[in-house]
């Protein structure tokens, strides 16, 4: 199984986060983690990672992005579900519209006519290849059992440090926890213990993406909850689980 996380940038002029994680039921592995800029780049990366054609190999894609967005403005009801559920997290995601966001639709539209995806949150044999929508801050929240996110992103730069470097240990104490059967390659030391840059911090998100479309995938979906609906918005989220210790 080939697991694909994408933290997307809405616009044009940013790069991509990209991931792949080979899975079998004993072995995961990154055998990808980059950037790129670009719908043609990026579905150039999906192509070589899935194969040519006639080898149509099983794929789960895990998009950081609005990839069913039918509104022309305002907020889609799921991302107005994100701020009841999980404003008290600080996790609650930004409005999402055509008007302000189309490339993830236009993105997603492709991944179907060309690649050959499914828009939704089904496994093989139903969907060979299926691509979801992911919110990592909430994910991270319940998968590391957070009182609040873990503010990254912005703020001054020592704080930014700190705060990245309590992610990486903790995803790698969640990792030995749940998912001890990933391979701890040079891939993945690099996201675990490298300093904060624009490009790790790019692939880190890509590979958290990747994650969460490996635990759907490792509990045959019976441990994901999907919030929201195929006609105006989902986001597959992993169910509530016990946390990790998040100091």
């Amino acid at each position: 199984m080939l697991l694909l996380g994408l933290d997307l940038a809405w616009g044009e002029r940013n790069p991509d986060g990209l991931c792949l994680v080979r899975a079998t039921r004993q072995r995961a592995e990154i055998v990808a983690s980059g950037r790129s800029q670009g719908d043609d780049a990026l579905l150039a990366w999906v192509r070589r990672a899935l194969g040519p054609p006639p080898a149509r190999r099983r794929a789960f894609a895990a998009l950081d992005a609005p990839v069913v967005c039918p509104n022309l403005t305002g907020a889609r009801p799921v991302d107005r579900l994100t701020h009841r559920l999980f404003a008290r997290f600080h996790a609650g995601c930004y409005p999402a519209n055509l008007g302000k966001c189309p490339r993830p639709a236009r993105l997603a539209a492709r991944l179907v006519a060309e690649e050959g995806f499914a828009v939704g949150w089904g496994l093989p044999p139903a969907l060979p290849r299926a691509a979801a929508e992911v919110y990592p801050h909430p994910a991270l929240v319940r998968m590391l059992g957070l009182p609040r996110i873990i503010k990254y992103k912005k703020g001054p730069a020592d704080a930014r440090r700190a705060e990245w470097q309590r992610l990486q240990r903790l995803l790698g104490a969640w990792l030995r926890r749940e998912h001890p059967e990933f391979v701890r390659n040079a891939a993945l030391r690099d996201l675990l213990g490298g300093v904060l840059t624009k490009d790790r911090e790019d692939r880190l998100d890509a590979f958290v993406c990747a994650l969460i479309a490996h635990w759907h995938w490792k509990h045959a979906g019976r441990r994901s909850e999907i919030i929201g609906d195929l006609l105006t918005g989902f986001i597959l989220l992993p169910a509530a689980l016990s946390p990790v210790a998040a100091g």
